[in-house]
Parts: C-alpha cells; structure tokens; sequence
C-alpha cells in the first residue's frame, strides 16, 4: 500500500530535497506553497522522474481559513498521511527593540500556527491508527538567541516547545514526533551572501537525516534532531 508524506514549503531549499527523497521511497507528496507556478513545475519534475501522486495546492499558511483548506484538499485525494513535515518558515532580520511592526505576527502565523492548525487537521487519523510520524523544522534559533533574530526566535523557541508537548501527548498513541534544528544551509534565504557554499550545510544532509529518523523501528523515536555547518554557525 502506497504511503503519504505532506511537505509544507516544498518548492525550494530543504522542502524540495524532503519531496525529491520521499518520493524517490515511493511516497505519494501533498505540497503547498504561495507559489503556484513553483508547485506545478515541481509537480512535473516529480511525477516524470518517480511513479507517485502529488497533491499540490497553493495556500498561504499565516492564514489559517487557507491551512485548513489545504487539510481538506489533502484529505479529499488521500485516506491517509503517514509523515507531516512542517517545513514552512518564514525569516524577517531584525530586533524585538527595532523590528518592524507586525514582525512577530508574521513569523508566528508562519512558522508557529501553520505547524499547529495542520498538526490538528491530520493528528485524529493518526491517533487511529496508531501510525504516523510528524516532524517541525524548528532550529538552531530554537535553542539560542541571535542578536538580529527578533521575533525569529520566538516563533523558534515556540515551536521547539510545541513539538516537546506533541511528543508528550502522543506517546500512548504510537505517534512519532520530533524537532529538526538546522543551523545555516544553503537554501533561497541566503540568496545574496558572499560566505562561500562550503560554509553552508546541504539541504540534502538535512532531508537525509530525516529520512533516517523516520526509518527507525516503531519501538524508537529520534526527539531532535541538532545540525550545525561543520564550522559552526554564522
């Protein structure tokens, strides 16, 4: 039987390694992202090259009525999801001091209440089945402050808080949860830097790890999972 994985933001950077390997495994993917020409274009690189569905909706997830829109578009193509990635972020520089106004609602619309809206939508039918594994990529942010990381951090160190509760909750039910914190890697939001790629992790090495941690047996679950760039971060 055909398994689902639902990748939110996988049009680019570690998003699009996740799609490529879990579909490469045989995974049916549900996608979303704000960009609609993005999704199609990945759609047909994906299906050409592996036999598997994609499910690709635009959707912007600050916005909850669309977060819960997409859970139903996902659950009128599949009966089942298997692995949620909550993959989507976004990353606005600045200071709590200084930042612009209505930064920390932003980036926690993004990268906090999307995880959780969409956690909500597909956790019953996890639960059931006593099957499932959810991964939030939190990160490096979530475990330490950064001067020009503002309202960035606290939507981090939120998440991070999130998912230790979700991993709590969802011992007794067989449910999988676990925090991916990756320090700087080479993906769009570092578009412009002069610091050369070898200085970077590859998203690859982050979707790898993943892949790793959902392959363990149903007897153990990888809780976080820490990557920093080999000399440290930036």
């Amino acid at each position: 039987m055909s398994r689902t994985a639902i990748i939110t933001g996988g049009t680019k950077g570690i998003g699009k390694s996740l799609v490529r390997l879990f579909a490469s495994k045989g995974f049916n993917i549900g996608v979303c992202s704000r960009n609609l020409e993005e999704l199609h274009v990945l759609k047909d690189e994906i299906t050409k090259e592996f036999d598997v569905e994609m499910y690709v909706m635009r959707a912007d997830l600050s916005d909850r009525a669309e977060v819960e829109y997409f859970v139903k578009y996902i659950k009128e193509h599949t009966k089942e999801v298997d692995v949620l990635i909550n993959n989507a972020g976004l990353y606005i520089p600045g200071q709590v001091h200084n930042e612009k106004d209505g930064a920390l609602e932003s980036m926690i619309e993004t990268n906090l209440y999307s995880a959780y809206h969409l956690t909500r939508g597909f956790i019953g039918a996890m639960k059931k089945r006593k099957v499932g594994h959810i991964f939030n990529m939190c990160s490096t942010a979530s475990i330490m402050p950064y001067v020009n990381g503002g309202s960035y951090g606290i939507s981090k160190f939120a998440l991070l808080g999130m998912t230790k509760v979700l991993r709590e909750e969802m011992k007794e039910f067989g449910v999988r949860v676990t925090a991916v914190m990756p320090g700087a890697t080479l993906t769009a939001s570092w578009e412009g830097t002069d610091l050369p790629e070898s200085r970077f992790m590859d998203p690859d090495d982050v979707a790898d790890t993943i892949w790793n941690a959902y392959e363990m047996s149903d007897r153990t679950v990888i809780e976080e999972i820490l990557m920093r760039p080999q000399l440290g971060d930036i």
